[in-house]
């Protein structure tokens, strides 16, 4: 039987290189590094500049690998979808970008398979709390004001699953 060891690493989508945090890990292993890297580059290319989760399953026996792609953080998903750099250094006052309900559907949708939510209302939850924290509004106001509408049944038919 084989054995197989796995390392985990969180990555810039699409800019991974030999060096640290990936070289030092597997070289213990006996990989080609830069087969590893070249494979990890072209399967996170679609999440170039975001922070992704990925596991490297070693093989080493055969001295083969797999790569598996997590998906990005919350937060990754609220930059790419918000166009900004980053998030605001003093949410609550300063907000530095805002999403519609549909661009928070959409990323709740990408993300719950990994969520404790139960359905696209819950996860969708989630992500206006990371807005909440990242200081980006939705729907033109502060994420908080969000929730009460919510509450209310505004944005209900976002919310059914498919």
């Amino acid at each position: 039987m084989t054995e197989k060891q796995t390392v985990s690493a969180l990555i810039t989508g699409g800019q991974v290189n030999a060096g640290p945090p990936l070289g030092p890990a597997l070289g213990p292993f006996g990989l080609n590094v830069m087969a590893v890297v070249n494979e990890i580059n072209k399967k996170t290319e679609d999440y170039n500049g975001m922070r992704v989760p990925v596991k490297i399953i070693v093989d080493t026996d055969v001295k083969s690998f797999e790569i598996e792609v997590g998906l990005p953080t919350s937060s990754a998903l609220i930059v790419k979808e918000s166009g900004v750099e980053k998030g605001s250094g003093t949410s609550g006052t300063d907000y530095v970008g805002n999403l519609s309900m549909e661009q928070i559907v959409k990323i709740a949708k990408s993300k719950i398979e990994q969520s404790y939510g139960k359905d696209i209302r819950s996860v969708s939850r989630e992500v206006i709390g990371s807005c909440v924290s990242m200081g980006i509004k939705v729907e033109d106001l502060p994420p908080k004001d969000i929730f009460k509408l919510m509450d209310e049944g505004k944005w209900s038919d976002l919310f059914t699953n498919e």
